[in-house]
């Protein structure tokens, strides 16, 4: 059995997305390269029916792979911590999770971060794995916390100044 993937509503949406334009959009359009470049004749030096199988391969490669992440997917919908039902100033995963450093060279840097799950990470947004050093020094951890994380440069303490999901 596979692992379960933690995936954020958002996440989950693009990645069914994803798999329907591959479905219906992309896959269609290379079929029909193939089909027509096949009509030409020898296929041995037919670029164009070479490259359409190749491009096939590729996205159907990727429909299986997209296919089992979703299978897998556990949604994660932090809507009780949104409307303020549940604690709101506790780091789960979904929370954007904003922290300063205390000591090192980026000493009084602030830095905003957005737990979500290993299929949705973008460093140039923020967004960062649930399974990261970062994360799992922050979860469970609350606003006003300071919590020791593991950098490059060494053991680093860092403060919670904010906690918000959205």
């Amino acid at each position: 059995m596979e692992e379960k993937n933690y995936i954020t509503p958002a996440g989950h949406e693009r990645i069914k997305c994803e798999l329907l334009r591959l479905l219906n959009l992309d896959r269609p359009e290379v079929v029909k390269v193939v089909h027509w470049a096949a009509s030409n004749g020898d296929r041995s030096e037919n670029g164009d029916y070479i490259y359409g199988k190749k491009r096939l391969r590729e996205i159907d490669r990727r429909i299986r792979f997209l296919n089992q992440r979703l299978e897998f997917a556990v949604v994660v919908d932090n809507q009780a911590r949104k409307s303020g039902d549940a604690d709101a100033e506790q780091v789960f995963f979904g929370a954007t999770v904003t922290y300063e450093s205390l000591e090192g060279p980026d000493l009084g840097k602030k830095t905003r971060i957005t737990i979500v799950g290993v299929d949705e990470v973008d460093l140039d947004c923020g967004h960062v794995s649930w399974v990261s050093p970062i994360a799992k020094a922050l979860i469970k951890a609350r606003l006003g916390d300071c919590v020791k994380i593991q950098t490059p440069n060494g053991p680093t303490e860092i403060e919670i100044l904010d906690v918000q999901y959205q």
